[in-house]
């Protein structure tokens, strides 16, 4: 489950350091004649150790309802299949209770798919959120230690973006500030699994 974009527009529209968001129309003609870096705020984030961690502990934790999800689909197509199979030798009343069958087991299918979605989408954005917030402490203290009067999102994490005419003259930060993410905010290790009941232990020789 990879993170989304909807909590991105918020977070890269302009990553101005150190000046506010009011700003920005008084000090971009200063900012044009100073150091400008662009970053890919969407790649910053998911590239940390702790994006990293929060993407496997998404996936972890709807992996139940995926599973779900995929027998109940598994259902639907069985069904079809027995009504194909048997349109000359089902009776009429199995047809209509199959097919009454499949539509309920539809309807179900698609409430629990939406609902999968959206709160897997709300648990994503949480995750956004509180990373992104820290990381714009990150890239607040790496402007001022470097000497930056603007920082860019390169274009792919917001829905509008700002236009790059001349990426030649820019500088990619990404790599850098994930590292220093990492620095700053360093996750800890995850507790080891606990083994499974019933687990044949090996044979010591």
């Amino acid at each position: 489950m990879k993170i989304r974009n909807a909590g991105m527009a918020a977070l890269a529209v302009l990553l101005i350091v150190p000046a506010a968001w009011a700003q920005v129309e008084s000090t971009a003609p200063a900012a044009a004649s100073g150091k400008i870096a662009v970053i890919n705020l969407q790649a910053a984030i998911a590239g940390t150790a702790e994006g990293k961690q929060a993407s496997k502990e998404l996936q972890a934790q709807f992996a139940s309802r995926q599973t779900e999800l995929e027998n109940l689909r598994k259902q639907i197509a069985d069904l079809q299949q027995r009504l194909q199979a048997g349109q000359t030798t089902l009776s009429d009343e199995e047809k209509a209770r199959l097919a009454s069958q499949g539509n309920i087991l539809t309807r179900k299918f698609q409430r629990e798919q939406q609902d999968l979605q959206d709160d897997g989408n709300d648990a994503q954005q949480l995750a956004i959120n509180r990373i992104g917030q820290k990381m714009l402490t990150v890239l607040d203290k790496f402007a001022k230690q470097n000497g930056y009067n603007l920082i860019l999102d390169d274009g792919t994490s917001a829905q509008s973006a700002p236009v790059v005419l001349y990426s030649a003259n820019q500088v990619d930060v990404t790599q850098q500030i994930i590292k220093l993410y990492d620095t700053s905010y360093p996750v800890k290790a995850a507790a080891p699994a606990a083994s499974r009941p019933g687990a044949s232990k090996p044979s010591q020789k």
